[in-house]
């Protein structure tokens, strides 16, 4: 039996608009617009583009060794890191084989505790998050998929920073590279990441 493909919240926007859609690693996402994939890439390069990327997964590790717990996972060392820093890394296999590749942000709730927010990739959300699981024995820590509670975009291009700047509290074109913020966008709470890792500047919402 073929395994159903999922759509994301946005799927019948998508339709609507004339999206042409295509399987992408489980999920069915727009490859392009009636306008075409050079005025799409010419604006993005430009001025900013929107993307839907909520096929890709989320989750989060939060307790007393949350720290400890994701430097031994992840093969980058998160103890260098300072709170609301993102950065690139691995989860690897103990034979050195790669789990996914997966960007890290290190934030703070209310109460100023830490904890990590890790974006995976679509098709490895459901083993990554058991892998991370199995991993955490022996960690007072608790990881949590929270890919179903919340909805991923990215706003990239030269002047993303200076449009979404008109509806943030925080200035966010004084926002380093590859650091976080907690914000809201039309009353929402939002964690905006400036990380670019689509190709351009902008924010991952």
């Amino acid at each position: 039996m073929a395994k159903e493909i999922l759509k994301t919240g946005l799927h019948d926007w998508h339709v609507a608009n004339g999206g042409r859609m295509v399987p992408f690693a489980g999920w069915e996402m727009p490859v392009q617009y009636p306008t075409g994939p050079i005025t799409e890439h010419t604006t993005t390069r430009t001025v900013a583009g929107l993307f839907d990327i909520d096929h890709m997964g989320q989750m989060e590790v939060r307790g007393p060794d949350a720290e400890r717990f994701v430097n031994y996972l992840t093969t980058y060392d998160v103890r260098q890191m300072a709170t609301y820093d993102a950065h690139y890394a691995l989860m690897c296999y103990p034979d050195g084989g790669v789990v996914d590749d997966i960007f890290i942000y290190k934030l703070a709730d209310a109460a100023g505790s830490t904890y990590f927010f890790i974006a995976i990739n679509a098709g490895n959300r459901l083993k990554d998050v058991q892998w991370a699981k199995a991993q955490a024995a022996g960690y007072d820590v608790t990881v949590t998929d929270i890919s179903d509670a919340t909805y991923m975009l990215a706003f990239q291009g030269p002047k993303a920073p200076a449009i979404l700047n008109r509806l943030t509290q925080a200035d966010l074109e004084s926002v380093p590279r590859f650091t976080a913020l907690h914000d809201t966008l039309f009353g929402v709470p939002v964690l905006l990441g400036r990380t670019g890792y689509t190709g351009e500047d902008g924010f991952e919402l």
